[in-house]
């Protein structure tokens, strides 16, 4: 048996050091280093004979100008906001990595994806039990001989299974927990993660097979094990949500095959999930008129005009107590330099009040076009005067107060136009579009 020995590995770059130090001496990464037992050997993967002639190619090199472009066409998953993010579908021989916090709807919405595939797929459950799953299917309305099941640990018997059925998508639930015995580590370590992907991306490739893997969040929000996880993958999905709210979102970090600019929405059912092909009636479906400190906001997400409503309450405090300020789906450094453009550029003082904003529909804004709004929103609080029903406020605010110009200008006007919002603010000099029926306001 292999002697083992202890190292510590970057997370970040996967760099072995024989001892703990607070920075990685390869990538420069802080805390980066956690620990991990190895054998004296570097692992070494086994190889079917596909993925041997993956990796001694008879290609020459060539030309650039003689390379085809030619490619395999996108295959669609059967579910259409997951099409849209994935820009068409699974590419066959693509991997794809999907990561989100635990209990965000990851396995159903996956489930759901092997349910509405056209051709054979094979469904590997590391996590659950086959049991736990087909009744998770039931629940689901999935009914369907094409869709295989099992439940492992094992690299090497996912292996044999995909060498047995020969599916056309391969789901893996999830990276961290299967483990390739040939190597002297625990499952859901750096080396048994890196292997595992490595292995698994070799097997896509020289099978011309979809190969979707789950992986789990660290509490920071980013994806647990080392970042050559994300390198060595087509696609990483980021599947985020409030688990308080139904609303999900589906984001393209990095994607070789298409854009990275679109957003997919689902809600969660007792059904499942259900796509939104109209986000903004569902996330203005119960704002309630004549209410200070409430906006609506066109902004974009992607490619995606949405109209959100973002609510600001202010309330007094005694003298010398230090007011909160707190911020939900938005960045609290931004609120917090709103605030002082409003109290140095407009005279609007929040110092003896506690703030509280919130975009609402369990949505994150990141969009500096909502600018505008949160001011509006702030505003309409302190004076405790409500705005108008149907007015919308577009533009990204500069450190002079200005109102500055946001990209994507028709498209947020038409979706504030389609709800029926008939006054829209604007940034000065903006170009409005003729068909633009609204009145428009131009703030400076």
């Amino acid at each position: 048996m292999a002697k083992l020995r202890t190292v510590y590995v970057c997370s970040s770059c996967g760099a072995e050091h024989p001892k703990w130090s607070g920075q990685c001496s390869a990538c420069g990464a802080w805390n980066s280093l956690v620990e991990d037992v190895v054998g004296a050997e570097a692992p070494v993967v086994a190889k079917s004979v596909a993925v041997n002639r993956l990796l001694n190619p008879s290609t020459e090199p060539l030309p650039i100008t003689a390379v085809g472009t030619e490619s395999a066409p996108a295959q669609s998953t059967g579910i259409g906001e997951f099409d849209r993010v994935l820009d068409g579908g699974l590419v066959p021989g693509s991997v794809t990595l999907l990561s989100g916090e635990p209990g965000i709807g990851k396995s159903t919405l996956l489930l759901q994806l092997v349910g509405a595939w056209p051709e054979t797929s094979l469904y590997v459950s590391a996590e659950e039990s086959a049991q736990q799953v087909r009744l998770r299917a039931e629940r689901l309305g999935i009914q369907r001989d094409q869709v295989l099941l099992m439940s492992a640990l094992s690299l090497t018997d996912i292996v044999a299974a995909i060498d047995k059925t020969a599916p056309s998508l391969v789901v893996v639930d999830s990276i961290q927990t299967i483990a390739d015995h040939s190597i002297d580590s625990a499952p859901g370590s750096v080396v048994q993660v890196r292997e595992c992907a490595f292995r698994l991306v070799q097997e896509a490739k020289a099978r011309n097979i979809a190969v979707l893997i789950v992986g789990h969040v660290t509490k920071e929000g980013s994806i647990a094990g080392p970042r050559l996880l994300e390198h060595v993958v087509d696609t990483v999905i980021s599947f985020e949500g409030d688990r308080l709210h139904p609303l999900r979102t589906v984001r393209a970090v990095k994607h070789r095959f298409g854009s990275t600019n679109e957003l997919g929405l689902f809600e969660m059912t007792e059904h499942g999930l259900l796509g939104v092909p109209d986000a903004s009636h569902m996330l203005l479906a119960d704002r309630q008129a004549g209410v200070a400190g409430s906006v609506v906001v066109p902004s974009i997400d992607g490619q995606r005009p949405l109209l959100v409503e973002i609510q600001a309450l202010t309330s007094k405090i005694a003298t010398g107590l230090t007011p909160r300020r707190s911020a939900q789906g938005l960045d609290s450094s931004r609120l917090a330099m709103l605030l002082a453009v409003l109290e140095r550029r407009a005279n609007v003082s929040c110092a003896n009040l506690e703030v509280y904003v919130s975009v609402v529909g369990g949505i994150r804004l990141s969009d500096p076009g909502s600018d505008l709004g949160v001011c509006l929103a702030i505003a309409s609080a302190v004076a405790d005067r409500p705005v108008k029903q149907d007015l919308a406020a577009i533009g990204e605010v500069g450190l002079g107060g200005e109102v500055r110009h946001v990209p994507h200008l028709e498209r947020r006007i038409a979706e504030a136009e389609r709800l029926g919002f008939r006054t829209i603010i604007v940034p000065t000099n903006s170009k409005i579009p003729a068909s633009t029926k609204a009145s428009t306001c131009a703030l400076r």
